[in-house]
């Protein structure tokens, strides 16, 4: 079974990919790994992705296509596999599609996790970090006991720029208006599973486990 997962920052993609690959046994694939994994290894298009990434340069997607289609190769992906991360864009996703023809495979399934904007900007703009041992917490989800210290070392925390409100808002408009096509594309090829996001994390994964089963 091949499956893309598709959804904004936040909404949970990497949680349930955990998941989801451990009732499938099949591998989970993001480009970040895949890229790292291809580098460290000194594949062709690792190699080749090393000379944009060591000058600080975007990875053109002719490189970024073939790093995926030497990771759907591996033998790990015979019995399916689940993308997350890729395709961002129409081009990659018509390349994409042309390389799955050529193993004699396709996308079965696109789980397109949703969630509410505002709820989002909870998530993401909530996580706090101290400053003296990096320990994590978030004001909701995972408060520390005092406000603004931390639990192990009673270091300062603090908010990462990234994830002030601003920044989060701009990452989410632009997921918005890259995501929107691909839903498109592959709306037409009824491929498209929409999953609630926002319930609990065991019903997000039931929701998704029953869908790829055929029982929704």
């Amino acid at each position: 079974m091949n499956i893309l997962f598709m959804g904004p920052p936040g909404a949970g993609k990497g949680t349930q990919a955990e998941r989801i690959v451990d009732e499938f046994q099949v591998p989970h694939i993001s480009t970040g790994d895949a890229f790292r994994a291809a580098m460290r290894q000194g594949t062709p298009m690792g190699v080749e992705a090393k000379k944009y990434v060591d000058q600080g340069l975007l990875v053109p997607d002719e490189i970024t296509n073939g790093i995926v289609k030497e990771r759907l190769e591996q033998s790990d992906c015979d019995k399916g596999f689940l993308l997350d991360g890729f395709p961002r864009t129409i081009a990659q996703a018509e390349a994409l599609d042309g390389m799955l023809a050529e193993m004699g495979k396709r996308i079965d399934h696109v789980i397109d996790l949703k969630v509410d904007r505002d709820l989002l900007l909870g998530r993401l703009t909530g996580r706090r970090i101290c400053k003296s041992c990096g320990a994590t917490y978030h004001v909701l989800f995972n408060p520390p006991k005092v406000e603004n210290v931390c639990d192990k070392c009673s270091g300062e925390l603090y908010q990462r720029s990234d994830d002030s409100e601003e920044k989060v808002g701009t990452r989410l408009d632009e997921y918005t208006t890259k995501t929107a096509p691909l839903l498109e594309y592959y709306g037409k090829k009824e491929l498209v599973r929409e999953v609630d996001g926002q319930q609990d994390i065991d019903q997000v994964t039931s929701d998704i486990s029953s869908l790829l089963r055929g029982q929704a």
